[in-house]
């Protein structure tokens, strides 16, 4: 495995796996067990996920020591605020049954952010988080955070994948020393992307799927991608990307594929808050 190291100075996993809609108990406790196993070490979950607790009883089943893992959770909209977000990272705490948290971030650029990170510097004092950050903060937001903020933030998860390259997002995240990790670097299947013509040509020369064609791309541009699979020759396929490069026609051949929008919504919308906003009564 190789590692990044964020602006704090912790060394992270340049890969990851994620546990998003892994909702069924038993089947997100074999991934992550399964992920680890094929040698993944930053597990990624988040409080509206679910599935801490699933997450919590596949840390105390493997045999991997807990301090060779990157453990993160994300605070959801509902728990925004310093008391309610405090209260909630430590009942994460306690589902995911650890004693610190590597990363924490906000998950939504939504509600009382600023109460939530105060919240998250304190336990970063305290010792119990490693690291904390962001994720969906657009530009704009990145950059308010990042300078009214004692403490900038170590990520910023968001959306990144060939067809929404983020080039204006990486610019800015770069220039404050902030790691952007991709979620839905597979666009979950959309636009038929594991079929792409141009992806395919690519693969075809180094000899690999669209998929680790991805995942490599995003890595060559300093993104820490974050894939999803309960299949595990599948999360084994992803993590054989570190035995290849992509050239810079490579790169250039993808880049022609971004299309500058969302394959899912745009956070910045009227449209996106009151979607989001409405899901905090169902939490």
């Amino acid at each position: 495995m190789e590692y990044v190291t964020l602006n704090n100075g912790v060394l992270m996993p340049a890969v990851g796996f994620g546990v998003f809609q892994i909702n069924d108990h038993d089947q997100c406790v074999q991934s992550v067990l399964d992920a680890i196993e094929c040698g993944y070490r930053l597990i990624d979950t988040a409080q509206s996920y679910g599935n801490e607790k699933a997450v919590g009883e596949a840390l105390r089943k493997t045999n991997v020591a807990r301090e060779d893992l990157f453990i993160t959770t994300k605070v959801w909209i509902s728990n925004a605020g310093y008391d309610k977000a405090y209260q909630s990272i430590l009942k994460s705490m306690d589902d995911l049954g650890v004693s610190y948290i590597d990363c924490v971030l906000i998950h939504q650029p939504l509600n009382d952010v600023y109460g939530t990170y105060r919240a998250m510097t304190q336990l970063y004092n305290e010792g119990k988080i490693r690291a904390i950050g962001v994720s969906n903060f657009y530009p704009d937001r990145l950059a308010d955070f990042a300078m009214c903020n004692d403490i900038i933030p170590t990520i910023n998860q968001i959306e990144v994948n060939p067809f929404h390259q983020q080039l204006k997002a990486l610019e800015i995240n770069e220039k404050f020393g902030v790691c952007v990790q991709a979620w839905a670097p597979f666009a979950e299947g959309q636009h038929d992307i594991f079929n792409n013509p141009v992806l395919a040509s690519i693969g075809s020369r180094v000899g690999k799927t669209n998929a680790q064609v991805i995942l490599r791309w995003l890595m060559q541009r300093n993104i820490v991608p974050l894939a999803k699979t309960v299949n595990k020759s599948r999360m084994k396929e992803n993590l054989d990307i570190f035995d290849f490069s992509l050239t810079e026609e490579d790169m250039s051949l993808i880049a022609t594929l971004n299309t500058d929008k969302s394959s899912f919504f745009d956070h910045q919308t009227p449209e996106a808050v009151e979607r989001l906003l409405s899901l905090v009564r169902n939490v």
